[in-house]
């Protein structure tokens, strides 16, 4: 079983691309199952169903999605081997420019969209910096001039990656992309072990377990300060 880690801003259009490249994955007699991951609500599992993909969805509620990601990952993969996969897509919920979902053995894909502006990818830290594989969405809806602009922004930050168009509503790329998700060398059947390819974000402070007032004497752990300069 290949598995592959989907991750990218919210609403940049993760589960169109996976819906569409899945359709011309199946075409070459392949299984493909999801696992998508949300913080408090999804029906994009229907939408899977819609399309004849097995799915499960994870709500994180009040945990952060990637730690709750690293949680859950283990028995994703077991859920697929019990389902006898090719191919399993886990898609992370819309994540904060911080998180980055990825193992270090597993191919990595970051979606972005040319409408989230120019230096976004700039913004961007782990989920655009480790990624394998970087698909730019919304190409139709931006002038030629912006989307090579934005791509060569894309490269300069992340140069190693492998950088693709793909329409989500139309479909245009998406073959392209499904020829690059299944490695006939890999066969994902346990991820005990495995490390993330970078640390997730710290925070152990009173707010993370419940308290809601304001003011130093409240906090208490790992919190920082801004610099005033004086």
């Amino acid at each position: 079983m290949n598995l592959i880690i989907v991750s990218g801003p919210p609403s940049s259009g993760k589960t169109s691309i996976i819906l569409k490249a899945i359709k011309a994955f199946k075409n070459q007699g392949r299984s493909v199952g999801v696992v998508k991951f949300d913080c408090l609500y999804t029906d994009d599992d229907k939408l899977y169903e819609q399309s004849g993909v097995p799915v499960k969805k994870g709500l994180s509620g009040a945990l952060c999605p990637d730690h709750f990601f690293a949680s859950n990952i283990e028995d994703v993969v077991k859920w697929g081997e019990k389902n006898n996969l090719d191919l399993l897509i886990t898609e992370s919920a819309g994540l904060c420019n911080r998180c980055s979902p990825y193992l270090a053995d597993v191919k990595g894909i970051c979606v972005i969209d040319n409408l989230s502006g120019i230096n976004t990818p700039k913004k961007i830290g782990p989920m655009l910096k480790s990624a394998d594989i970087v698909v730019i969405t919304k190409g139709d809806i931006v002038s030629q001039a912006e989307r090579e602009v934005f791509s060569a922004r894309v490269s300069a930050v992340n140069p190693k990656a492998m950088v693709l168009h793909v329409n989500g509503l139309s479909g245009q790329g998406a073959y392209e992309l499904s020829q690059l998700l299944y490695d006939e060398n890999q066969n994902i059947t346990s991820v005990q072990g495995m490390k993330l390819r970078f640390p997730m974000p710290s925070a152990m402070c009173s707010y993370c377990l419940g308290e809601t007032r304001i003011g130093e004497s409240y906090q208490l752990g790992n919190t920082k300060k801004m610099d005033w300069g004086d």
